[in-house]
């Protein structure tokens, strides 16, 4: 099932999607799939990311594939950071080039959607804890993240989290190929088998950190051939089963804080 948030007539609604029809649901998802009545046609709306969370959680290396790209050591528990809903972005959405940065990343990775308030939940307990899955970028200003040590500013910038488009809730993840194409050019592909540990696991070791709530998205880390885009590029997140992303990449148009084009 493809849950989708959308914006028709004014209003913020959600919707199933079947055959290009979205059928509206009587409120959101988080609290059952109760069709309203009310259909109309996909491309007669505006899609919006398929969730605003109240927190975005990543995860740092995730991937063995990337580790031994990186020739990192495997990591013995999930390294996490966070990025702010202000850095959403929809589908078709503008990803913008800051001023202040030399070199902005793709990162193409599987999203799950938290469906309930949850604390402290076993991996066998995460299971019944997640929504559905959905397609994201964890876009990265790289010399940045080089430059500040730590990752809060790299990660933050609006329109560093595209999401989306639709909330796929009937998917198996262990064979989901996590895969990247910039301007129709494979860049990354992986398989989530790759994954060091499971959106379970990483659900349930976050759930010991703090509480989850419904809508919260846990971007479960990147596979390897992570690497440079620039503005004019197409940037598609692709998975199989789940959903293609889709955003192109804008230049600020804004001097940065040393007066430099």
């Amino acid at each position: 099932m493809k849950i989708a948030r959308y914006l028709h007539k004014g209003h913020i609604r959600f919707g199933v999607l079947e055959d290009g029809v979205l059928h509206e649901l009587e409120r959101t998802p988080f609290t059952g799939i109760r069709r309203q009545g009310r259909t109309c046609r996909l491309e007669r709306v505006e899609l919006l990311t398929p969730v605003y969370p109240q927190k975005i959680i990543a995860v740092g290396l995730n991937y063995r594939d990337h580790a031994e790209e990186l020739h990192m050591p495997i990591p013995d528990e999930p390294v996490l950071f966070m990025k702010p809903p202000s850095s959403l972005l929809a589908y078709g959405g503008e990803i913008v080039y800051p001023s202040m940065s030399k070199r902005v990343d793709y990162e193409a990775e599987l999203v799950l959607v938290c469906g309930k308030e949850c604390r402290d939940v076993s991996p066998l307990e995460a299971e019944s804890c997640i929504l559905g899955y959905t397609c994201g970028n964890d876009v990265t200003a790289r010399d940045l993240q080089a430059k500040d040590g730590q990752w809060t500013r790299c990660k933050s910038f609006d329109t560093f989290c595209p999401l989306g488009p639709f909330i796929e809730t009937e998917v198996e993840v262990g064979g989901l190929v996590v895969e990247l194409r910039l301007n129709g050019e494979l860049r990354q592909s992986s398989s989530a088998s790759n994954m060091i540990f499971s959106p379970a696991e990483l659900l349930s070791f976050t759930s010991r950190v703090m509480t989850l709530y419904p809508g919260d998205a846990i971007m479960t880390g990147t596979p390897p051939g992570v690497g440079e885009m620039f503005p004019g590029d197409v940037v598609e997140v692709v998975i199989e089963g789940v959903g293609t992303l889709r955003n192109t990449v804008a230049a600020s148009g804004r001097e940065n804080a040393a007066g430099e084009e």
